[in-house]
C-alpha cells in the first residue's frame, strides 16, 4: 500500500475493493460515488458545488481528493480564502460577500449542510415577525433590509392610480398581510355615497383614479344598452332599492305596463313596434316585419281586425278563408285561394277567372254569356257540363229524340252551325233512299242515354213488307237501299 489513508476512510483502509478494482482505474470515481451518494446526487441534477462547478463535475475525484497520504491529511482541500461560492447554490452577493464563513456554516457540520432560506439566519430579524413567510427574497434585497423591492402588481390586488400613493400600513394594519380584503368596501364603506344600494364591486363603475372618475358603461357591461329616452333616465328610476333589491327585466314591459294602451295583447316585445326615442310614431312595418303586406283594402283596417287576440299567442294563417270565410258567397267550393280570382282592392274589383283552365272552356257563344246564365248560384263548382243542363227542351226542335248529346252535331258558334256523318260518326251509313230520309223517320222517341236502333230493316219497314214476314225478315237479300222495286236475290 502506498501509504495510509486519511482517517475519514481508515475504517474502510482494509477493504481495497471499496474504493479500487484491479486493472480498472476509470472505475474508480464510481466507486467514490457509491458511498458519496449526496455528491452523485448533485452531479446528476447539476447542483451543489460538484454539480455547477465545470472543474469538479469533469474529474476523478483522486483528482482533487488524494488518498493515501497519511492520517493527517487534508483530503478535501478546501482554500475558503479563494473559494468561488459563485459556483455553489447560493452565490453570495450584496451584504453577504462581507459575512465569515463561520456565520453561516456551523462548525462540526457538513458545508452542504448550511441553510439557504433567509428565515433560517434572519428570523430575529423579521420585523414581520413571520406574517409575510420566509421568503424574504420576495421583497428584500441582499444588500440592505432597508432596500425592499415588493412588487404589489404580483398580488391578487395591484396598486393602481390613487391606491399606490397609500401607505401600507393604512390597508395592513399591524403588520397584517394574509386575508387582507380585496373588496372596495371594506375600506371604502364611509366614502359610499350610494349607501350600499349598488352594491359593494365599486370598480363597477369607479376607477382607482377618483370617486368621480365613473367608466361604468351600460352598453358595455349590460344586456340593456341605454338610448334614446333610457339615456337620460336616472339610476334609481329604474333600480329601485339599488341594483341588488331585485334582477330587472330587460322588456319594455317590466317598466312600462301602465303605458301598454294595447293591454298586453301584443306581447313583450313593444320594439317591434316602437323605439326607445319616443312612442311615437310607431316603427313597425307589416311589409317589411312579417310575411304577409299589407295592400289594397288590407292596409286602412286596425290591428284588431285581424288580431283579434294576443298576437304572441294567436298565430294568423295567411290564407283569405282564415278571415273572410263568412263572406265567400261561394260556400268553400272553390277552395281557400281567393286571390285565384279576386285581388286586395275589393271583392268585386277586377276579378280575374280564366275559364279555359277548368273542364269547361268558354267557346264560341259560350264566351259572350253572362256567368249567371249558367251559374244560378253564387257555388260555382258542381255546375253540369251537359249542353241539356242550360239548353233544355226549349231549345231542343228535335225533343230529346237525338238523344242529349247536343255536341255531336252542334257546336258553340251558334246551333244552326251543324254537321253531322252518319256514315263515319255511327255504324249505320245512309246510302241509297235511306240519304234523303229525315232525321226523325228513324229517331222517332226521346232518348236519355245513348242511341241503341237496331239496324236491321224490319225495325222500320215491318209495315212496308208485302210478304207479311212469309219471306223473313232480312229484306236486304232480295231488296237494295235504293227502292223496294230494285229487286235482286243475293245469296
Amino acid at each position: 500500500m502506498p501509504g495510509p489513508v486519511a482517517e475519514v476512510h481508515a475504517k474502510t483502509e482494509a477493504e481495497c475493493g471499496k474504493c479500487h478494482q484491479p486493472f480498472k482505474r476509470g472505475v474508480q470515481a464510481g466507486l467514490c460515488l457509491a458511498c458519496h451518494e449526496d455528491v452523485g446526487a448533485d452531479l446528476r441534477a447539476h447542483s451543489g458545488f460538484h454539480g455547477r462547478s465545470p472543474a469538479a463535475a469533469g474529474a476523478d475525484c483522486r483528482t482533487c481528493h488524494p488518498e493515501h497520504q497519511g492520517r493527517a491529511a487534508d483530503i478535501v482541500g478546501l482554500d475558503r480564502a479563494s473559494f468561488a461560492h459563485d459556483a455553489t447554490d447560493f452565490p453570495l452577493h450584496g451584504s453577504h460577500l462581507r459575512v465569515p464563513c463561520d456565520g453561516c456554516h456551523a462548525q462540526g457540520k457538513k458545508l452542504r449542510e448550511a441553510p439557504s432560506r433567509c428565515s433560517d439566519c434572519h428570523a430575529k430579524d423579521d420585523a414581520h415577525a413571520g406574517r409575510m413567510g420566509a421568503d424574504c427574497a420576495s421583497c428584500h434585497a441582499d444588500t440592505s433590509w432597508r432596500e425592499a423591492r415588493f412588487d404589489h402588481a404580483k398580488t391578487r390586488f395591484p396598486l393602481e392610480g390613487s391606491h399606490a400613493k397609500v401607505q401600507c400600513a393604512l390597508c395592513h394594519p399591524g403588520e397584517r398581510y394574509e386575508g387582507t380584503p380585496t373588496d372596495c368596501g371594506t375600506c371604502h364603506a364611509l366614502n359610499d355615497a350610494h349607501q350600499g344600494r349598488f352594491g359593494t364591486k365599486c370598480e363597477s363603475c369607479h376607477a382607482t383614479s377618483g370617486w368621480k372618475t365613473s367608466r361604468f358603461d351600460h352598453a358595455r357591461d349590460t344586456r340593456f344598452p341605454l338610448t334614446g329616452r333610457h339615456g337620460a333616465v336616472a339610476c334609481e328610476a329604474c333600480h329601485v332599492g339599488g341594483v341588488l333589491a331585485r334582477k330587472l327585466g330587460t322588456d319594455c314591459l317590466s317598466c312600462h305596463r301602465t303605458d301598454d294602451v294595447h293591454d298586453g295583447r301584443n306581447g313583450p316585445r313593444c320594439e317591434q313596434c316602437h323605439s326607445t326615442t319616443a312612442w311615437k310614431p310607431a316603427t313597425f312595418d307589416h311589409d317589411r316585419d312579417t310575411k304577409f303586406p299589407l295592400r289594397g283594402a288590407h292596409r286602412p283596417l286596425t290591428c284588431t281586425a285581424c288580431h283579434t287576440g294576443p298576437v304572441h299567442e294567436q298565430r294568423l294563417e295567411k290564407d283569405c278563408a282564415s278571415c273572410h270565410r263568412k263572406d265567400d258567397v261561394h260556400r268553400g267550393q272553390q277552395g281557400t285561394d281567393c286571390g285565384r280570382c279576386h285581388n286586395e282592392a275589393g271583392w268585386k274589383d277586377k276579378v280575374k277567372f280564366d275559364h279555359d283552365l277548368t273542364r269547361f272552356p268558354l267557346l264560341g257563344m259560350h264566351a259572350v254569356a253572362a256567368c249567371e246564365e249558367c251559374h244560378t248560384s253564387a257555388a260555382y263548382r258542381g255546375t253540369e257540363r251537359a249542353c241539356v243542363a242550360c239548353h233544355e227542351r226549349g231549345d231542343d226542335p228535335h225533343d230529346r229524340k237525338l238523344g242529349a248529346s247536343c255536341e255531336l252535331c252542334h257546336n258553340p258558334n251558334a246551333w244552326a252551325l251543324w254537321r253531322f256523318d252518319h256514315a263515319t260518326q255511327t255504324a249505320f251509313p245512309l246510302a241509297g233512299a235511306h240519304a234523303t230520309v229525315s232525321c226523325e223517320s228513324c229517331h222517332r222517341s226521346p232518348v236519355e242515354g245513348k242511341i241503341t236502333l237496331s239496324k236491321d230493316c224490319w225495325s222500320c219497314h215491318a209495315a212496308d213488307d208485302p210478304h207479311h214476314d212469309a219471306f223473313g225478315r232480312r229484306c236486304q237479300q232480295c231488296h237494295g237501299e235504293s227502292s223496294w222495286t230494285d229487286v235482286q236475290i243475293r245469296r
